[in-house]
């Protein structure tokens, strides 16, 4: 085994596990979490807090600004450069996060997509403020197959798809026929609520947590960033579009409890779904004690070593 990857719902108690893991064995852990990247956001991410992470050694967190972007291609290259150090230092490789479109991309390989470009992302983002409609639609004219998959509504993805337009000339549908596996083995483990009520209590008190600790005053520092607004990736993280939604006066408080939590739900649908399609060496019931979850995940690296 070359590194081992803890996935799972948002909410669902991945960190605790890999920290726990980390109390026994020498190893790493590397984010796989899409919003933990930024810096300045650490409130409304469920971050690892600084002691958490002065207890075993975490990776990219933290790396780029709110106003930068961070591609599922990005995350393939760093985890594969990554995997090689840690092991290297002797340690086991730990991925640990929520975001299944990279585990996905991982596994089964992603086309060498190019970076972003500041340059072409702020043109397009500024024809998207202008006529949001005619974007999407230049999307299905380019770009079929990807014009029907992407939302009108997620400019995002469908800026994405145009930028990559622009900088190569190919469409992301045909930049997709070309993928590349990853050559390394993974024992992957699946952590999964018992029950959607469970989890949604979850979220529900983590939330109420995350609002406790400040972050509406985590938003108003975002909000008064002169390279931010609301249609960036970062600031359309869970609990951040709302929250600045709110600030701005667009909704109330209670609109902001009820549409985060709803989005927040939404992203734990999908990420479900994605990992009904994925395959996984060891399911972990996530009500399960924490000493019973180790127990399962011991037994699954004591059986990759004797084999």
């Amino acid at each position: 085994m070359d590194a081992l990857v803890i996935a799972g719902p948002t909410a669902v108690g991945k960190t605790a596990l890999a920290l726990e893991l980390a109390k026994g064995l020498p190893c790493e852990i590397i984010n796989m979490d899409s919003a933990l990247v930024y810096r300045g956001m650490d409130i409304g991410t469920a971050k690892p807090s600084l002691a958490e992470r002065i207890q075993v050694p975490h990776h990219l967190i933290d790396i780029i600004d709110p106003g930068e972007s961070y591609s599922t291609a990005d995350f393939v290259r760093d985890v594969e450069r990554l995997v090689s150090q840690i092991q290297a230092r002797g340690k086991l490789p730990v991925v640990v996060g929520g975001t299944m479109l990279y585990l996905h991309s991982w596994v089964n390989g992603l086309s060498d997509l190019p970076s972003a470009d500041e340059s072409v992302r702020a043109k397009l983002q500024s024809e998207w403020q202008q006529d949001p409609v005619a974007m999407h639609q230049r999307l299905c004219q380019l770009d079929p197959v990807a014009g029907k998959r992407i939302h009108p509504n997620d400019p995002q993805r469908i800026l994405r798809a145009l930028e990559v337009i622009e900088i190569t000339g190919l469409t992301l549908t045909e930049q997709h026929q070309q993928r590349n596996a990853t050559q390394l083995k993974l024992k992957t483990v699946f952590m999964v609520p018992p029950t959607k009520e469970w989890l949604h209590q979850r979220m529900g008190q983590r939330f109420e947590l995350m609002l406790a600790q400040g972050l509406l005053d985590e938003v108003n520092v975002l909000m008064a960033n002169p390279n931010l607004n609301e249609l960036l990736p970062s600031m359309r993280s869970v609990g951040y579009r709302q929250a600045w939604q709110y600030l701005r006066g667009e909704i109330t408080s209670t609109q902001m409890h009820e549409q985060a939590l709803s989005a927040t739900r939404s992203l734990a649908k999908r990420q479900l779904t994605w990992m009904k399609k994925m395959p996984s060496d060891l399911t972990i019931d996530a009500i399960q004690p924490l000493s019973e979850q180790m127990r399962s995940l011991m037994t699954l690296l004591s059986d990759d070593k004797t084999r």
